[in-house]
């Protein structure tokens, strides 16, 4: 995912609020000032658009566990909802894998294997309706923020897990045969064993592999090119020429003709739990994901990121895709990077794309009925690798190891858990990380090195001394009742070194806050300091104002109290050598 940018970016900034039904139309306020000489570079952009929507929307809803035409109903119905509800002119909406494991753990659960393809279809339907719903409410609610609590490290790590997931699930496909097992580890054994015993159908194997190398090799080639739709006509015309589906091949079959079928996705009580939970994870996810593309995108069109128009318009598109037979979708940063660089200049891309779709399932529904099913599969496995974060693991094992065995934790948790469990458990871990860090701090001794400016680390510079009788101690982190023990516990080792300091000075510019608890340890920590002669001093940067300060107050009733002797500003309460000292330093 794409790390959200700083809010002072004037692009990002939000737009001003519209009256009426612009405020929850958006098209009210683009549409009319649509300019004529957009409408060839949107009509160029949705038909290309289009060559990635059909065969992405076929494979993304097998990955879900749902008929192929279900992904182009989807597609259909989530563009236009978007058009008309979304507050971005390039956003692209659809199908997405990272949604489909999380669809498929919700609805398979539900139905009994082998079971009816209609009771997964209305199962998902009514998760979407659902999902939209959860992100409607979120929007109208201003719940953008809860978005944050997937912190990098983990989504990072969810991603991996996903893509290892949706990996080993596709393998099967490749190699045409099918498995009966559960979890990640019961698909690797019985995958393995279908293969020792020779169950893979070579001719499968052949075309999807050189798809995969047609789509891979396109891709790093010639990028302008429409990699999947070239690998969809190979497929079909090794399976028309070949007699594919003569040995063995599994291919889509015919499409049904005809608009997308409007259905209530009518559901049991015993249903909803599973759907619901399944419904928030989600909802999480590509409110995350939304976020974060819409952001990057923001930067290069010049426009304002309205995140809770953001969330009407995802939820409105998975009403619409609800209602006629689809399934949960999200923002798509491959179809939207695919709209952007061939010109697209609003959401009239989207529009021809859905209309394109459509006039195929009137006109031509049998066009693809040969498309070899391991094609799909190749698809969703190159999706797969654009899935996994590997270089960001990398780059977090650089920058700073605790975070990279976070984000292993939370690959494990969906490798071995599943993807539900997965998301839950990376939610916790982003929060449990946030806690861990205010926990245990970073602190420091710090010392200055003659001839040089500023006070560092003495850990890492051995060089760096510190002034005699005193010890500037730092630590980043606001004191609360979870980390007040720890701080005063360090401080009483600092007063207790050889020879002991008569001054304690804490660089007290990172403490932004301190509670009761970490008050009343303040005052006990003062009095035995006091009894071994050494005092104690928060020393803050001069510029500090006094609404800034009072963050180092502790707050009793509606009147303030100093939590030390010398809670000061600058030097001011220190004894006048070490004030001179700190003045010349």
């Amino acid at each position: 995912m794409t790390a959200a940018p700083a809010p002072s970016d004037p692009s990002l900034q939000a737009p001003p609020p519209h009256a009426g039904l612009q405020r929850w139309l958006p098209i009210l306020t683009w549409l009319p000032t649509y300019e004529r000489s957009w409408l060839k570079d949107d009509l160029l952009a949705g038909l290309g658009l289009t060559a990635l929507l059909v065969p992405q929307g076929m494979a993304y809803a097998q990955l879900a566990g749902l008929p192929p035409i279900t992904g182009l109903y989807t597609s259909i119905m989530c563009l236009v909802a978007y058009a008309v509800f979304g507050p971005s002119r390039v956003l692209v909406l659809g199908p997405d894998s990272s949604l489909g494991p999380m669809i498929a753990a919700s609805i398979l659960p539900l139905v009994a294997a082998n079971g009816d393809p209609m009771r997964a279809v209305v199962l998902a339907s009514a998760q979407s309706v659902l999902v939209g719903i959860f992100m409607i409410a979120a929007g109208s609610a201003k719940l953008g923020f809860v978005a944050d609590l997937l912190s990098k490290p983990t989504m990072v790590g969810y991603m991996n897990g996903l893509a290892l997931t949706i990996l080993v699930g596709q393998v099967r496909k490749l190699c045409g045969f099918s498995i009966s097992a559960d979890g990640l580890i019961g698909e690797i054994v019985a995958t393995v064993e279908k293969i020792l015993a020779g169950a893979t159908n070579l001719w499968a194997l052949g075309i999807g592999v050189v798809a995969l190398v047609i789509m891979r090799v396109l891709q790093k080639t010639l990028p302008q090119v429409p990699a999947v739709l070239v690998a969809v006509i190979v497929g079909i015309g090794a399976s028309t020429y070949l007699d594919l589906p003569g040995k063995g091949v599994k291919v889509v079959g015919d499409l049904p003709q005809g608009f997308p079928p409007f259905t209530l996705p009518l559901v049991s009580v015993g249903d909803i739990g599973l759907l619901v939970v399944g419904a928030l994870g989600i909802t999480l996810v590509a409110l995350a994901d939304t976020i974060s593309t819409a952001s990057a995108y923001a930067r290069r069109t010049k426009q304002p990121v309205d995140g809770n128009q953001e969330m009407v318009g995802i939820g409105a598109a998975n009403v619409l895709a609800g209602l006629f037979q689809g399934f949960a979708v999200s923002t798509s940063g491959s179809r939207t990077a695919v709209a952007f660089k061939a010109g697209a200049r609003s959401q009239v891309t989207g529009v021809v794309g859905a209309l394109a779709i459509l006039l195929l399932l009137v006109v031509a529904p049998n066009l693809l009925s040969n498309l070899p099913q391991p094609v799909l599969g190749a698809i969703v496995i190159l999706a797969a690798f654009s899935l996994a974060e590997v270089p960001a693991a990398r780059k977090l094992w650089s920058q700073r190891r605790t975070e990279f065995w976070l984000s292993i934790a939370a690959t494990l948790a969906v490798a071995v858990m599943g993807v539900l469990p997965g998301i839950a458990v990376a939610i916790v871990l982003s929060i449990l990380n946030v806690f861990r860090r205010a926990w245990w701090p970073y602190q420091a001794v710090l010392g200055r090195e003659k001839g040089h400016p500023g006070y560092h680390d003495m850990t890492h510079r051995p060089r760096l001394t510190s002034m005699p009788g005193l010890i500037i101690f730092r630590f980043d982190a606001p004191l609360f009742f979870a980390n007040a023990r720890t701080f005063g516990e360090q401080i009483t080792r600092l007063a207790a070194t050889e020879p002991a300091p008569k001054w304690i000075l804490v660089a007290a510019e990172p403490i932004s806050d301190i509670d009761t608890t970490a008050a009343d340890m303040l005052a006990s920590l003062v009095a035995d300091l006091d009894e071994r002669g050494t005092k104690l001093a928060l020393r803050r940067a001069q510029e500090r104002r006094q609404g800034q300060a009072r963050g180092l107050r502790a707050r009793r009733g509606h009147r303030q109290r100093s939590l030390l002797p010398h809670p000061q500003r600058g030097g001011e309460g220190l004894p006048h050598p070490v004030r001179d000292q700190l003045g010349r330093h």
